[in-house]
């Protein structure tokens, strides 16, 4: 069954990630816990589909309070997404984007982009190491091998302090559907937010060790969460424009 074979691809690269990966995880969620520490913020980016690693951590139930999302609607899919394909290959968007954004030293960027070839995700992780910040990415580094649309030709993971594999096939989606050999069942969001929200756990795990709770908002649906997180709304609301 098809969607059998998915559970076997998605379990298979989750594995990968969680045996191979434990130890950059573990540097990415120190670097965090040092950012969140010195009071600084997780800013949050990504094109097309990975603009959902932007979604996943911000403003929800079990979230840490200060991440500051990028949200740029031309480089995700609900304004035309062909054009958002377009965009993500430009070469100095990102610059007229990192502007609106108060990205410095003292904070981190988490970007995601699985194939990592794209000027518009190297040229933002190139534009916060600039300002100082501390660039975490997430990229398949099978596409190492793979021609790059950078000017430099180089790879998103070259461009990061940190770049925690995802270990993603080249193509994405891993199930064999029609005669040409045409595959769906793509696992590049799955396994992309599992390593988000491990590194966040890393992070705060390193909090409460050092005697600091951590800033994450309740379940809006459980008693006494509006009156808690009203707390954290009051506190990062003239940080963060987007909550």
């Amino acid at each position: 069954m098809y969607y059998q074979c998915y559970r076997e691809n998605v379990n298979a690269a989750l594995d990968e990630i969680f045996t191979r990966e434990s130890r950059k995880i573990e540097d990415a969620g120190a670097e965090l816990a040092k950012v969140l520490e010195g009071d600084g913020l997780l800013y949050v980016f990504g094109c097309g589909h990975s603009h959902m690693l932007a979604e996943e951590l911000f403003y929800r139930a079990g979230g840490l309070a200060p991440v500051y999302p990028i949200f740029e609607t031309a480089a995700m899919l609900h304004e035309g997404a062909a054009k958002s394909s377009q965009v993500e290959r430009m070469s100095g968007y990102a610059q007229h984007v990192i502007a609106r954004y108060p990205i410095g030293s003292g904070d981190c960027l988490l970007i995601a982009s699985t194939s990592g070839i794209n000027p518009f995700c190297m040229e933002m992780a190139e534009l916060a190491r600039a300002r100082g910040a501390k660039v975490i990415g997430i990229s398949s580094f099978a596409y190492l091998e793979k021609p790059s649309r950078q000017r430099e030709g180089k790879h998103l993971p070259e461009l990061c302090d940190i770049c925690v594999d995802n270990h993603v096939p080249v193509g994405d989606a891993t199930v064999t559907v029609c005669d040409d050999g045409t595959k769906a069942g793509p696992v590049s969001t799955i396994a992309t937010l599992a390593i988000a929200n491990s590194i966040v756990l890393e992070a705060c795990e390193i909090l409460k060790s050092h005697g600091v709770e951590p800033k994450v908002f309740h379940s809006g649906n459980c008693p006494g969460a509006d009156e808690y997180n009203a707390g954290l709304l009051r506190e990062y609301m003239p940080r963060i424009r987007h909550l």
